[in-house]
């Protein structure tokens, strides 16, 4: 199933680029398309980077963990951008180029600020329900896989853009896939409120389960704008 998003007017306004805000029908096709589709076939640093995590915080799909993921989910999109504006001053007299160049910038900061929103959410839902997180779990050791993961993005998009992107696209369906797991797995969800503490930047969801399921739905849009990205490196003479 195909799934056509429209923003609604209940819903905060989506700014270009950004992944669209889905109803709640959409966003239970959306789950149900995730949850029939096939993971992609991850690369070998996505595979260590998934199992590093499921040896620190566990195979179970939790909150806390998914903290853990959107802390680190930043860091490529951060990575592009510092080589986008390294361009920006490498090709600043070709204008159409810089043009471009300028373009993904911009594209690569909404992502960043989507991926800043999903941490800041999912930080509030796990402080909420009172979950404990300790100062070397839950903030060292993120901190030095995201500086890991930052500076191997920036590696690999420095000697080939194509596999920085592709390794994107694997951590995020990994994402979406957790995600939409996790609220298939608890059906409870269905029936507690959202917060509304970022609901005017984020948009207005009614239940927790709907919340999580657009999160996730996010992380497919920057999956396939990865594999877009792919084929087509835009920082390219």
């Amino acid at each position: 199933m195909t799934i056509t998003a429209a923003p609604t007017p209940a819903l905060a306004p989506v700014t270009q680029g950004a992944p669209p805000k889905l109803s709640a029908w959409e966003l239970r096709a959306a789950q149900i398309d995730t949850l029939e589709a096939p993971r992609l076939r991850y690369g070998l640093l996505a595979r260590m980077l998934f199992k590093q995590m499921d040896l620190v915080y566990g195979r179970e799909r939790t909150l806390v963990k998914f903290t853990m993921l959107e802390f680190i989910a930043r860091v490529p999109y951060q990575a592009w951008e510092r080589m986008g504006s390294f361009s920006m001053s490498r090709h600043r007299r070709r204008s159409a180029l810089a043009k471009r160049v300028y373009d993904r910038i911009l594209e690569t900061r909404e992502e960043q600020d989507n991926e800043q929103w999903h941490l800041l959410i999912l930080q509030d839902l796990v402080q909420r329900e009172g979950h404990r997180q300790s100062f070397l779990l839950h903030r060292a050791a993120p901190w030095l896989v995201a500086f890991f993961y930052y500076h191997v993005s920036w590696l690999l998009f420095l000697v080939k853009p194509e596999l920085s992107y592709r390794l994107n696209a694997d951590f995020e369906d990994h994402a979406e896939h957790e995600y939409m797991s996790y609220v298939a797995e608890h059906p409870e969800l269905e029936l507690r409120p959202a917060p509304t503490t970022y609901s005017a930047e984020y948009g207005h969801y009614d239940t927790v389960a709907d919340l999580l399921r657009q999160i996730g739905h996010d992380e497919r849009v920057h999956k396939q704008d990865s594999l877009v990205h792919m084929k087509a490196p835009r920082f390219q003479d």
